[in-house]
């Protein structure tokens, strides 16, 4: 109860405080102290620091995101593992994969949307250096990514295949080729500016029935069983092996837990939403643009990379 009331009366100072501007002065331990001291008889030394409360400012805009009351602030390992799962929490909530951009049927750019970062690591950081008595308000570091494409950089990105990677299946699996056929749509005419990501998840989205996936084979735990959405990870492999191809920078993969047909060994990329997935960033100084093909007659799927003439 003493505890209790000690954090009601802190809040209650704490929030006159937040009210002021950031480099207003701040309140000094023996203010608080004197208050509390007189509302419950304690001594002094009795007041900890953990019972501050920091306001957590959003870097882009000033606006507040959330309070953080350092609960275990004087047990170090503790602390910092508080901190390191309120860091975590907060970048799920804040996170954005970028959207990236494509191009339609009739060449008219379909524009993308930016990736939004919380940089745990920069937060963690910046919640460990805290001066605890003269601090009332962390800088959450966020970061914004817009797809660096425009309508003039995407001039004859068809024309110069920059490299090409071809897969085989049989024509006879309906369901796993019907799989295939819609992740291959969903990267195809997908273009990366310079520093521009892909999230393979990202852009395929859930392999849902609703969507369209059937059920097919898939690899679960060294074991070949039934699933939603089955063969969609020889459309990943076919595209890892292009964009490897292309010296583009993969940023995350994840192989199968037992070898594929349609690859050699350690060659694939295994993906599935809410698990694994393959990433990569456009390292590169121009455009490129994404091409999946697949010939349902001849059992083939490829992808290729392009890239404009003059730009390589």
């Amino acid at each position: 109860m003493k505890n209790g009331f000690i954090a009601a009366a802190l809040g209650i100072l704490l929030a006159g405080c937040a009210s002021e501007k950031a480099n207003a002065t701040p309140i000094e331990v023996e203010e608080i102290n004197e208050h509390v001291v007189k509302a419950e008889g304690l001594e002094a030394k009795e007041i900890k620091p953990d019972y501050f409360v920091y306001k957590l400012i959003d870097s882009r805009t000033g606006e507040l995101l959330t309070e953080y009351q350092p609960v275990h602030y004087s047990e170090k390992e503790v602390y910092e593992n508080d901190i390191e799962e309120l860091a975590e929490k907060m970048a799920k909530e804040i996170d954005q994969p970028m959207k990236n951009t494509k191009v339609d049927g009739k060449g008219h750019l379909i524009p993308g949307t930016k990736r939004i970062v919380l940089s745990e690591k920069e937060l963690v950081e910046n919640l460990k250096n805290l001066q605890i008595d003269n601090e009332l308000t962390v800088t959450v570091p966020i970061y914004e990514t817009m797809p660096n494409i425009t309508k003039e950089s995407t001039k004859g990105i068809t024309e110069q295949v920059i490299a090409t990677y071809t897969t085989n299946f049989r024509t006879t699996d309906t369901g796993r080729n019907r799989n295939i056929e819609l992740s291959a749509a969903a990267i195809n005419n997908v273009v990366l500016g310079p520093g521009d990501y892909f999230s393979y998840n990202e852009v395929v989205g859930p392999r849902t029935s609703e969507a369209g996936y059937q059920p097919a084979p898939e690899i679960l735990n060294k074991e070949l069983v039934m699933g939603i959405g089955g063969g969609i990870c020889q459309t990943s492999s076919t595209l890892f092996n292009a964009v490897d191809q292309a010296g583009v920078k993969v940023t995350a993969i994840t192989h199968h837990s037992k070898s594929v047909g349609y690859v050699p060994e350690g060659r694939d990329a295994t993906v599935s939403w809410g698990g694994p997935d393959f990433k990569f960033i456009n390292d590169k100084d121009y455009p490129i643009m994404l091409k999946a093909k697949m010939d349902k007659e001849k059992g083939t799927l490829t992808v290729e990379v392009r890239a404009a003439k003059k730009a390589i």
